[in-house]
């Protein structure tokens, strides 16, 4: 009787399962469907909805698992189960930057630099950085969506972020390199583009034991090289430095002393440097650091953290301004950025009581008349630097465009890199894939209030992590698991105090530029909103009695909001406004007067004291 297949079907011969290798060459010979390829990345809810794996809810949320899928290694995930970590140890390269410093001496170098659109790197880099404020802000980070998980909805940081903070290219070619540079092959490359031994080369990668070269050995072979040397030797240090300045901004590793050899390839031709795409690829770059960082088991924080120090929208929590900017410099140069010496664990709760009033959503209004929004910001698809490929989701993340937040479509899974040509004429249609007005829905009311529809919080509660501090660690200990609020919608009165704020912080953070009439205007317009807000709050109330028209406007009519995690009782009609009467001053009795002889020992002391010192 023939054998019995798995399928209860008969066969002549006995059934044989596939070797590895035969499998492996049946994935090679198999032929890729490009428009399946597109599809992946055009319509993320495609059929495998159906066969997904149900999750159960974490503790402290998500209550469905079908976004945050890997959550279970989450550093969140870990802290509510009572393991922590220390903050995390950065990687920043702002003080070797000053290193290599191009002068008068070094033009030629400059020109070329300048040309290539990534001369505002030399300027932007902060030498400080805050080891707890990042860390916090790296354990709201969700690879899945790449977007910060706040207590009110997401956030991330978008193309137009990179173009307004950095001012260097956010469209043209992607980056992507075929495969990974081997040893021999990054040999090569220094031989051919840096005009260095096979010698020197073997011996720097042996060193680094990776297709890498040092930040200081690229500083000690060029950095003697001046417009006085060859021409030769002047392309050669231009590459150098280069490669020098991508490895400690851009694409900064966590070796924190070297550079991968591969970035050398895309200056080659040092005409075409411009062409390329260097703001997509770093947020792209940037993206993963961000989502490895999320895992219990990582110390450390690469990436270009100078995107990272997110004053922009968050002005009133951690730095000042520099009130001698100038609108036609990079964001980058807007702050003073300073170490935060609270702890992680304050920052945490921080950003846990985080209302959406004291965040700026529009933070580059000042900035539109000379860097206005790339349309490139509202493409939706996949960036890519090299190797790594990441989505990017605007339509997540409308608030920060001044438009309604819906809720989100499903995050797409980005396609694996070995697929460079899709991408690449993906992204070079990238007019053909950008957020429609349909897609963008509405435009908030008032700009920079932060709206969002009112279903979106009920379903955001659902799916997301909103509180990363324990209850039972917190400064104020409770047993509530969600003691925090539910839904921070915004509200009418939360409405009016943010356009107020947004307001005041253009004038405030304007500098010192702007005329009495732009701040006076600011101010009457912000009272306006405030009071206009009042009179329709304080409408449904008992109405108490006017003041005299002589006489100053007593509390209760004033317009008065209490900050967002106080709540004060109201005050009867009847009763009178409460007046805080601070203490008199301590009065001092005159001295009685002295004799002669009190008053020459007096005189007597105060002139040995004076010889004393």
């Amino acid at each position: 009787m023939p054998p019995r297949t798995r399928g209860g079907y008969t066969s002549s011969a006995p059934r044989r399962r596939p070797t590895g290798s035969e499998r492996r060459r049946r994935v090679q010979l198999r032929e890729v469907d490009p428009a399946a390829d597109r599809d992946l990345v055009e319509h993320p809810q495609h059929d495998r909805d159906k066969t997904e794996e149900v999750f159960e809810g974490a503790p402290g949320g998500p209550i469905d698992r079908c976004i945050l899928r890997s959550f279970d290694k989450h550093i969140a995930a870990k802290i509510w189960l009572g393991e922590d970590r220390a903050p995390l140890k950065l990687v920043n390269h702002g003080a070797k930057l000053q290193l290599w410093e191009l002068g008068m001496e070094r033009s030629r170098i400059y020109e070329t630099v300048h040309r290539s659109g990534l001369a505002p790197l030399t300027s932007c880099s902060h030498r400080v950085a805050s080891r707890p404020m990042l860390s916090a802000f790296c354990e709201r980070w969700q690879p899945e969506t790449t977007t910060f998980h706040l207590p009110f909805g997401e956030m991330t940081i978008t193309l137009d972020d990179v173009a307004s903070i950095l001012h260097i290219p956010v469209t043209g070619s992607m980056i992507s390199f075929s495969q990974p540079l081997h040893v021999d092959d990054a040999n090569a490359l220094l031989v051919e583009l840096l005009g260095t031994t096979d010698v020197e080369a073997s011996r720097e990668t042996e060193q680094c034991r990776s297709p890498s070269v040092r930040l200081l050995w690229l500083r000690d072979h060029f950095l003697t090289i001046t417009d006085a040397s060859s021409d030769d030797d002047i392309v050669f240090a231009t590459r150098a430095f280069l490669l020098h300045l991508v490895g400690c901004t851009l694409f900064a590793d966590k070796s924190a002393t070297s550079v991968a050899v591969v970035y050398l390839e895309l200056f080659r031709d040092l005409s075409m440097v411009g062409s390329y795409a260097w703001g997509a690829a770093c947020l792209a770059y940037l993206y993963r650091q961000l989502s490895t960082a999320t895992r219990f088991e990582v110390r450390q924080l690469g990436g270009y953290l100078t995107l990272l120090q997110i004053y922009e929208h968050f002005p009133e929590m951690f730095s000042s301004p520099d009130m001698s900017y100038t609108e036609s410099r990079p964001r980058a140069l807007r702050w003073r950025p300073h170490v935060i010496l609270d702890s992680l664990q304050s920052v945490r709760e921080r950003l846990d009581r985080l209302q959406i009033s004291e965040v700026c959503w529009e933070p580059y209004v000042d900035h539109r008349a000379k860097h206005p929004l790339p349309d490139i910001a509202w493409y939706s698809g996949c960036i890519k630097c090299g190797q790594v490929v990441e989505p990017y989701h605007p339509e997540r993340v409308l608030r920060q465009f001044s438009y309604i937040q819906t809720i989100p479509p499903r995050p797409f899974t980005p396609p694996r890199p070995d697929r460079s040509i899709l991408l690449e004429q993906y992204w070079e249609r990238w007019t053909d894939h950008v957020l429609t007005d349909q897609s963008r829905g509405r435009q908030c009311q008032y700009s920079g209030s932060g709206e969002s529809v009112p279903e979106y919080m009920a379903w955001y509660d659902r799916i997301s992590h909103r509180i990363v501090q324990p209850p039972q660690l917190r400064s104020g200990f409770t047993t509530d698991a969600r003691s925090f609020p539910p839904s921070h919608a915004a509200s009418t009165s939360d409405t009016h105090v943010s356009k107020a704020l947004t307001l005041l912080r253009h004038v405030i953070y304007g500098g010192r530029e702007q005329s009495v009439d732009v701040f006076w205007g600011a101010l009457n317009e912000a009272h306006g909103i405030l009071a206009g807000s009042d009179e329709t709050s304080a409408s449904h109330s008992t109405p108490s009695p006017a003041p005299a028209s002589h006489s100053t406007p007593s509390p209760a009519t004033r317009p008065f909001f209490s900050p967002p995690t106080f709540v004060y009782p109201p005050l009867a009609s009847n009763d009178p406004p409460p007046l805080i009467v601070p203490p008199p001053p301590a009065t001092v009795a005159p001295p009685a007067p002295a004799s002669d002889c009190t008053a020459s020992t007096t005189v007597y002391v105060r002139s040995k004291r004076k010889k004393k010192t």
